[in-house]
This record gives structure tokens, sequence and C-alpha cells, in this order.
């Protein structure tokens, strides 16, 4: 009889390191398995090996949280603006669990069941209607028998909040995950009052996933942090940023950037600034520290390495990576085994081989968010028109920029 796991809250407790995985919409969408748009998760049915063998590769790497690929997952995103899969968000909620638990029996690994924003919130939806999407979705994770639920990828600490206060109804540990600068939410609630509220909505471990890199995340999640303890609250902390560099981002991060989203390869982080980010997460009080958007097994690995001495264990993906690259010492060419050390990776300056680009970008900045015309959601494919009226707009934006 396999020896029962200590679920998310007694590991945090007792202050262990917590490592979450990588960003599964981008990481597949670039394997041919998701569609950039929709950017929702029928692979979980369409492919289940390819979801599979992603979890199984951060699971090597070191995560201990194998989030279903649920992203995106609820039946009004499904069905958004032209998207016919013939699938329900209960096919695809219920593959993505089974998926997950497989994985997970694999190690010391927990399944978190996610829910995040939906177009219905975006449309000005009442509440009782937004709330009835993520419940049906945490109907799917109670009976899959998920380990903790996470409210991840939310502008609105409104809708997070709604969306913590179905999920808490499960009786199971729920995290709540903001996609937030130091800014805050998109109607400039403060970090630290957005971590207020959904502490107070029932959220046990409150943070920052996606839209920012990952210095800017932990700086928000700090914030975070004050807010709860000026109020005198109590709360766990996790943080999953991007693994891009987004120095130049406004507040609604990285979706306003030109790059975004076929042209961010240039700005992908490297192992190495995933090893300051670890550090600067821990020291900040953050221990449930993983990745999004762009954090393929590599990232996650040096996650764990570095952390290895607070968590008392090497990932088995170490196995092939040797520390600071070490392992070039075994390179044919004699200049190669000169870079064999950690002072060499961690004082390197990458060049990006691009001499006519920009180091940084300019955001589009259209200024919506919801309530906006524009951000009201419809089944019906975007029309060739609506397309020349929104070129027309983005000329206007980038005028006044």
């Amino acid at each position: 009889m396999a020896p029962v796991k200590k679920g998310i809250l007694e590991r945090l407790n007792a202050g262990e390191v917590v490592i979450g995985d990588g960003g599964f919409v981008f990481a597949l969408e670039k394997r041919g398995y998701v569609k950039a748009g929709p950017w929702t998760p029928e692979a979980s049915v369409t492919h289940p090996e390819a979801v599979q063998q992603l979890h199984r590769e951060f699971l090597r790497a070191g995560s201990n949280v194998m989030q279903t690929f649920t992203f995106y997952a609820s039946d009004d995103k499904l069905e958004n603006r032209g998207n016919d899969l013939h699938l329900t968000g209960q096919q695809i909620n219920e593959a993505a669990c089974d998926l997950a638990r497989e994985v997970a029996n694999e190690g010391d690994a927990l399944v978190a069941g996610g829910v995040s924003q939906t177009p219905s919130y975006l449309s000005c939806k009442s509440e009782s209607e937004v709330k009835a999407i993520f419940k049906k979705q945490m109907d799917v994770f109670i009976k899959k028998n998920v380990d903790f639920l996470i409210a991840e990828y939310f502008e609105h600490v409104e809708e997070a909040e709604w969306a913590v206060q179905v999920l808490k109804t499960s009786e199971k540990p729920v995290a709540a995950s903001l996609c937030i600068g130091p800014e805050g939410d998109l109607n400039g609630v403060s970090p630290g009052d957005c971590a207020v509220r959904l502490v107070k909505a029932g959220a046990q471990i409150v943070g920052i996933n996606c839209h920012f890199d990952p210095l800017t995340c932990v700086k928000t999640v700090k914030l975070m942090k004050e807010g709860v303890e000026h109020a005198g609250l109590k709360a766990h902390y996790m943080v999953q940023p991007l693994a891009f560099h987004t120095p130049d981002c406004n507040c609604q991060g990285f979706i306003d950037l030109p790059e975004f989203p076929f042209a961010l390869e240039p700005r992908v982080l490297t192992r190495w600034d995933m090893h300051k980010y670890a550090r600067e997460a821990y020291n900040a009080g953050i221990r449930f520290i993983g990745g999004c958007c762009g954090f393929e097994a590599y990232h996650i690995r040096a996650i764990a390495e570095e952390l290895a001495p607070e968590r008392g264990i090497i990932p088995a993906a170490s196995e092939k990576h040797g520390t600071w690259g070490s392992g070039l010492e075994m390179h044919t060419k004699p200049w190669v085994r000169a870079r064999s050390h950690r002072d060499y990776w961690e004082k390197i300056q990458p060049a990006s081989g691009r001499p006519s680009c920009p180091s940084v970008s300019s955001p589009e900045g259209w200024g919506v968010t919801k309530g906006h015309a524009d951000l009201i959601q419809q089944k019906e494919a975007t029309s060739q028109q609506e397309i020349r009226q929104l070129l027309e707009k983005q000329k206007k934006a980038k005028a006044s920029a």
C-alpha cells in the first residue's frame, strides 16, 4: 500500500518548499497541441500522451505539484469566438484530472485542480452566473478527489474572490493567484488589498502567476504579504511567474507587448536567471515556488537545484545536468571546458544575436478592461469587419503611445 502523502498545507505549515510546475499552455502550443488565441486545453482529451509527458518532465525536474491542464476549461471559454471543439468542459476537466493523478502517483507530488478567469465575467454577467461556472469545474475536481484547488490567472480581484468563495465549499485547501503587478489589479486595487480580500474570502495560499517576470512577481507577492500582515491575517504565499523578461510592461503585463505571443523567445530567462529567482522568492518568505508561461522543465530543475540545500533532495533530472555547468568538464573543446564553473555562468550577460533589435518595446496599452464594449465576448467567430475596426483602433493606440 502506497504511503499517504502530506497535503499542501501540511507541507507549507512545516516550512517546506513546494515547487510548482511550468507553463503548459505555451509549452504545448510550441509542441503543436494548443492553439494560440483561444488557448484552451482540449489536448487533455485529444492528445493525452502529450499532456502526460509534459507532466512527467516537470515531475522529473523537481515539481511537487501537478496542476490539472484545465486552464480556460470552462464551457463559456470553450465555445468563445467561434471555438467549436465538440467537447464539454466536464470531459476535458475529467481527463486532465486523470492524467495529473497518474503522473503524481509516480512521485511525491500532489494534484491541484485549477480554475481561471472567464469570458462571462468580462462580459459583465452576474455573480451567480460566474460562480455557477466555477462550481461546474469544482464538482469535477471533487469527484476526482484532487488534493487542493487553485484559482489562478485573475486580472480582477472581484472575480478571484468569487472563485475562492465557490472553491472553499469543497472543504479542500484553496490557493488564489492573480496575474497582476505592483500597480495592482486592472481596477487599481493594490496588491496588499487584493491579498487581504482573497484571504478573507477563504484562500489559505495567495500569490501571483503569469503576466510578469519572476522578480516583478516576487516584488508583488511581497506587497501582498505586507498587506496581509498589516491586516493581522495569516496566509502562505506562492509565485508562478513568466519565464520572460518584462521590464517594459505596463499594468496589463506581457499581453500588451508587441511580441506577444509569437516573438517572445529573445526574452526567455536562462536557467541561471532561475537560480536567482528561486533564491529571491525563498528569501521573501515564499514557499510555493513554480512557473507559468514560458517555463520549461529545465527552468523548474534550476529552481529545484538552487533550493536543494533547503529541500534536502536533488531532482531526478539533475542526473543529466552538472551543477553550475560542471558537465562541461567533459567537453572536447578546451575553451568550453573553461566555462564549467559557477562564476562564469553567474556573471554571463547573454547577447540576443539581433544587432538591429531594441532591448525593450513599447506596450500597446489600449487601457480597456471589464465593462468596456471591446471586451464583451461572443460565441460567434470574429468577423473580418471586426478585425478591420480593431486595426484602426490599433493605429490610434500606437499613435498616442
